[in-house]
């Protein structure tokens, strides 16, 4: 191991160097970060940009008992390293192992858990009030949020209440000019000014009467202290603009910085990507993609919308194709549910995508702007059901539940590319309500998915596998696993397999002639049973007071950590096997 990171273990020792030692430590911990996520995957970019704030903020400030929060968090390694996880660093994303993010119970260093962007600047300053009002004067609270993040409609809103207390808040902007996809909007503009000294009044921070400095080099250890051990001793709420470069240190990380946001398997000495061998499938995303570009290619009036996703999204296919109509709002998801909204009371057909996880930052959007209004927005949730490593807070495992509730809202979940395909196309078409669409992360399970399309009908399931005994009701792409699980089982033929499709409406025709049918039902979802697919079942018994056996399988009601999506799916026993053990003990 490096020589003077060997010997930290916790800031402790950190503070113990000299400072003339920092730029080699600063190397070290470049190299360390890169050479384990060179072999165990995970955020690269983020945190090698930040390499030298990291060490500055733990050389400056006596961390845990100041304050420190990283927004978002994919930057966050260099500090899990110096704070006590350097050991155990080869865990991080692995089931049982460290998270990619900061999580309150993993160390008493990470502050406050995070996962979601914008969020930093008002857990710091709520911590700094605190502080306040417990006598606690000399404590420091530092919020380290990125260009991407403080376009986030709450990180003005956490500006906007800073500006008008006396808390000890110092608010760090990590300016590398991207996040997951280049930053956009007018705010960037003027940061990009700020930095080349053409914005010279009207400082937006200042304005706020929060104390700014900077722009300063991010990258220049000895500047960074200094002006941490400055802005120390300034009371009030205080802004630092530091610029940075993302996957800073490894030449292919700086000049392709969206790959190298999360690059998978990479050759540390090299900086190649490792090349894996090429799947016959498509991933669920560029289905999206793919088909919102062709449908938009027929119908003029489809727009596309996505809050900063734009390449996780595959919306990217389509602005690249026609940029006057698809639109990337940033980190902005209240935003995005509006604005389709409003598009869609000009005539227009808005597919609004957005991540299952982050969707929930919309939910009064969702209910007092669409649903209320009928609107036919059409939101694609990408990410629906388990992630896999990110865990639970990118989780897309709650949103049948807190969708279901909302009059007016169709929700449909595609077992496969086709139908993914053919319900866009049938969207398109004149619906008179909004319409969620939710599918997984990853590969689908179709090669030849590109069929000509077909209208699908509003609320029909389809059944799938014929038996005689018990009938199994999935819907979404956790069909494919309850296939195989039938399959395996002790006497398949005794099983029926339906796909509902539809979460609302219910196709209560069918239901019923299943109930009818059937003494013993289960559902299986990929969503939290509470809440979800398995609970309206229920309660269409309870309404036609049927009295069959049904089982319930899903999410438990426990936050999932992370993991790969079949190690979790086999923790919670939504795996082949599991579900085949419970078919063949009701056969």
């Amino acid at each position: 191991m490096s020589q003077l990171l060997k010997h930290i273990h916790s800031p402790k020792e950190l503070r113990l160097l000299n400072q003339k030692e920092l730029p080699q430590l600063a190397k070290e911990l470049r190299n360390f970060i890169i050479n384990i996520v060179a072999t165990k995957e995970g955020h690269l970019g983020a945190s090698l940009g930040v390499v030298e704030l990291t060490i500055a903020l733990h050389y400056v400030f006596n961390t845990p008992d100041d304050q420190l929060i990283w927004d978002v968090g994919h930057q966050a390694y260099g500090h899990k390293i110096l704070t006590g996880r350097k050991e155990i660093f080869d865990t991080n994303r692995q089931l049982g192992g460290i998270s990619g993010f900061p999580k309150r119970d993993e160390s008493i260093y990470d502050a406050f858990g995070v996962g979601h962007a914008s969020t930093s600047i008002s857990a710091a300053l709520g911590m700094a009030i605190a502080s306040q009002l417990k006598g606690d004067i000399n404590k420091q609270h530092i919020a380290v949020i990125g260009d991407a993040s403080i376009a986030g409609g709450m990180a003005f809103e956490g500006l906007n209440h800073a500006g008008v207390t006396n808390a000890n808040v110092l608010i760090i902007l990590n300016d590398n000019a991207i996040g997951i996809d280049p930053s956009v909007g007018a705010l960037k503009q003027y940061l990009t000014n700020v930095k080349k000294g053409t914005q010279r009044k009207n400082n937006i921070i200042e304005a706020l009467n929060i104390d700014y400095s900077g722009p300063i080099d991010g990258h220049d250890i000895d500047k960074v202290i200094s002006e941490l051990k400055r802005l120390k001793t300034v009371k009030g709420p205080k802004f630092l603009h530091i610029i940075t470069t993302k996957g800073k240190g490894l030449k292919q990380a700086e000049e392709n910085q969206v790959k190298y946001h999360a690059p998978g398997k990479f050759d540390a000495t090299t900086g190649d990507i490792i090349s894996k061998t090429p799947s016959e499938f498509t991933k669920y995303q560029d289905v999206f993609g793919l088909t919102i570009l062709e449908l938009a290619k027929q119908n003029k009036n489809i727009v596309g919308i996505t809050p900063a996703m734009p390449t996780g999204s595959s919306l990217k296919h389509m602005m690249d194709d026609m940029p006057e109509r698809a639109f990337d709002v940033g980190i902005a998801e209240q935003h995005a549910v509006t604005l389709a909204a409003g598009m869609a009371t000009q005539g227009l057909i808005p597919f609004c995508n957005i991540y299952s996880t982050f969707l929930q930052r919309a939910y009064d959007q969702i209910i007092h702007d669409v649903a209320l209004q009928k609107l036919p927005v059409i939101f694609c949730l990408d990410r629906a059901g388990l992630v896999g490593e990110d865990g639970p807070t990118h989780h897309g495992v709650f949103d049948i539940s807190y969708l279901r509730c909302i009059p007016n809202l169709i929700i449909f979940a595609p077992r496969n590319e086709m139908e993914l395909r053919n319900i866009m196309y049938t969207a398109q078409h004149g619906l008179e309500l909004p319409i969620a669409i939710r599918y997984p992360r990853g590969m689908g399970v179709t090669v030849d998915w590109k069929q000509p399309f077909e209208k699908i009908e509003i609320g029909k399931g389809v059944q799938l596998k014929k038996g005689n005994k018990v009938a199994v009701l999935s819907i979404g792409t956790i069909a494919k696993n309850v296939n195989e699980a039938i399959a395996n089982c002790k006497q398949p033929a005794y099983i029926a397999h339906y796909d509902i499709r539809f979460i609302k409406p219910l196709d209560e025709t069918l239901l019923h002639s299943i109930f009818k049918t059937f003494e013993t039902i289960i559902t299986v979802e990929d969503n939290s049973i509470n809440g979800g697919f398995g609970s309206a079942i229920l309660e269409f018994t309870a309404t036609h007071n049927y009295k069959n056996s049904i089982k319930l399988l899903g999410i438990p009601d426990v936050f999932i950590e992370h993991g790969s999506v079949n190690e979790l799916q086999k923790s919670i026993g939504l795996d082949v096997e599991s579900l085949s053990t419970v078919f063949s003990g009701l056969v």
